[in-house]
């Protein structure tokens, strides 16, 4: 019965259709592939500590604090809370380590952004995946 579930949601993304399910996660995708990308990696770019891959600049992007999209990205692929996400930027931009990933104000505007942009990786509901976005990884 899984299976059956995970095909119809699969071709109801395929199709661009928006999949009502609870459970869908969260994706990260980018502007263009990004080959040998997985969960650590994605961790080490919004933590400041990958800032480029083959030469290429990454601009990770992210939502508002608070936003519930952003706390289920914080807890699925940072392994912390929002609240600390926020700290921890606090402390390395108060020592000089670098700024947080920018803050776009809705899920659209992050997609719209990492479509343009030249390195840019960010995340939306898994739900909303629609055909050309490069996926990345998914959770």
């Amino acid at each position: 019965m899984q299976r059956r579930a995970f095909l119809t949601l699969a071709g109801a993304a395929a199709f661009g259709l928006h999949a009502h399910a609870a459970d869908e996660g969260v994706a990260v995708i980018a502007h263009a592939p990004l080959r040998g990308l997985d969960a650590e990696a994605i961790r080490r770019i919004y933590t400041g500590r990958m800032v480029e891959l083959d030469g290429q600049p990454l601009r990770p992007v992210q939502l508002p604090a608070g936003h519930p999209l952003r706390r289920r990205f914080a807890s699925a692929f940072l392994q912390q809370s929002d609240e600390d996400f926020v700290a921890y930027w606090t402390v390395r931009r108060y020592i000089g380590k670098g700024a947080p990933p920018r803050e776009l104000s809705s899920p659209a505007e992050l997609v719209a952004h990492v479509q343009r942009t030249p390195g840019a990786i960010g995340y939306l509901d898994a739900a909303d995946l629609r055909p050309g976005m490069h996926l990345l990884l998914r959770r």
